[in-house]
């Protein structure tokens, strides 16, 4: 294993966790943001605010777990389901990209997080007592 790699994979998992973390905070300090980017983006028109502080709190949790590097398969594995969503809902948003730069950056993103889930076995820079494979 490169001896850089668990470095280059926690600055990754860190990068990916600010994102998700501003994303959570908006749900519980804006839940009426967050109620109309459920309307737009996924179609769940009428959610109240009880039930996005239930999802931001749920969103919390997975999103602390992940940047500890806690049950790696599931928490990473469930960050690259709920952002391939989230950039794949936003898909008429990149068919007019020039008014739309912002939405872009999800791209990236989203390689980190399927990059972060792959090579989540060499991740070892986390409280996760999994130990690192061997090389072979």
């Amino acid at each position: 294993m490169p001896k850089q790699l668990p470095l280059a994979l926690l600055l990754l998992r860190l990068g990916v966790f600010v994102v998700f973390l501003v994303w959570t905070l908006d749900k519980l300090v804006q839940p009426e943001h967050a109620i109309k980017v459920f309307d737009s983006f996924y179609g769940l028109d009428g959610l109240g605010e009880t039930a996005v502080y239930l999802i931001g709190i749920a969103q919390l949790v997975l999103i602390l777990m992940f940047v500890a590097g806690l049950l790696k398969t599931w928490t990473y594995g469930a960050l690259l389901i709920f952002h391939g969503a989230s950039t794949l809902s936003s898909f008429a948003k990149y068919l007019q990209p020039f008014d739309n730069l912002l939405f872009f950056a999800a791209w990236p993103m989203l390689a980190a997080c399927a990059a972060l889930y792959l090579l989540r076995d060499y991740d070892t820079l986390t409280l996760s007592r999994q130990p690192a494979p061997n090389a072979a």
